[in-house]
């Protein structure tokens, strides 16, 4: 048996998220299929982030054990001939047996992109949180500061999460803007559930005035999500990449 690497890019828009459910279409069923159909084998894709519903991925890391003998570097070609457009592995690469996406992975880096204009462009629709009224990236930049280092994130956790710790660090996060478009980049040694979309909705409401870019410290303290912002449209997600 060999232990398949692949690197994932996905349109996450007319998916129930990565992880396959009971009645909905999902990215790990589709990529097992095209699996099945090139290899015979009914195989478990083991994905490094579950991302939900609608969030998209320029970087997902899955793997899988195989006996077929197709190069490791072919799986690539081989599997996307059997993938809808909106999927397709971008690279595939023999990796120790002991491997696993999930639990060897010790960073992620996100990137959530928002449209800032009182019309939205239909093309940024799937792809971008829609936010029409002003946005002081000055003030979303102060903010954004806070959250670097090690924290108790409690505050920016989806409610009734069950994890052992709520400690993480965020070693980086960088706000862009490009006309319309704000970019946000945030690294870190992982995240807690829907913890990204909370900060970046705790973000927009000090870029609209709602909080102010110096509250953040108070509301990592209080450990309390209902002291933080909304939780931002999961269609401006994407999932960057996977550190090993």
């Amino acid at each position: 048996m060999r232990n398949i690497k692949l690197t994932i890019q996905y349109d996450g828009t007319n998916y129930c998220g990565w992880q396959k459910q009971n009645n909905a279409k999902s990215i790990q069923e589709e990529i097992e299929r095209s699996i099945v159909k090139v290899t015979g084998e009914e195989v478990k894709l083991i994905g490094a982030s579950r991302t939900d519903r609608g969030v998209h991925a320029q970087g997902q890391v899955a793997n899988f054990m195989t006996a077929s003998n197709i190069p490791a570097d072919k799986f690539k070609y081989a599997i996307n001939s059997n993938l809808p457009e909106d999927i397709r592995i971008k690279e595939s690469e023999l990796v120790d047996d002991s491997f696993h996406s999930r639990y060897d992975a010790v960073g992620k880096k996100y990137i959530y992109l928002i449209f800032n204009r009182r019309i939205l462009n239909p093309l940024y629709r799937n792809y971008s949180y829609h936010v029409p009224y002003e946005l002081n990236i000055n003030h979303m930049e102060i903010a954004a500061k806070y959250f670097l280092g090690t924290h108790d994130f409690s505050a920016f956790m989806a409610a009734n999460s069950s994890v052992k710790s709520t400690v993480r660090t965020i070693y980086d996060i960088e706000l862009t803007r490009n006309k319309d478009l704000i970019s946000v980049s945030i690294k870190g040694n992982g995240f807690l559930y829907n913890m990204v979309r909370i900060i970046i909705g705790t973000l927009v409401e000090v870029g609209s005035g709602k909080l102010s870019p110096h509250s953040i410290p108070q509301i990592i303290e209080s450990k309390n999500r209902k002291t933080a912002g909304h939780t931002a449209a999961a269609k401006g997600l994407y999932l960057e990449e996977i550190y090993y």
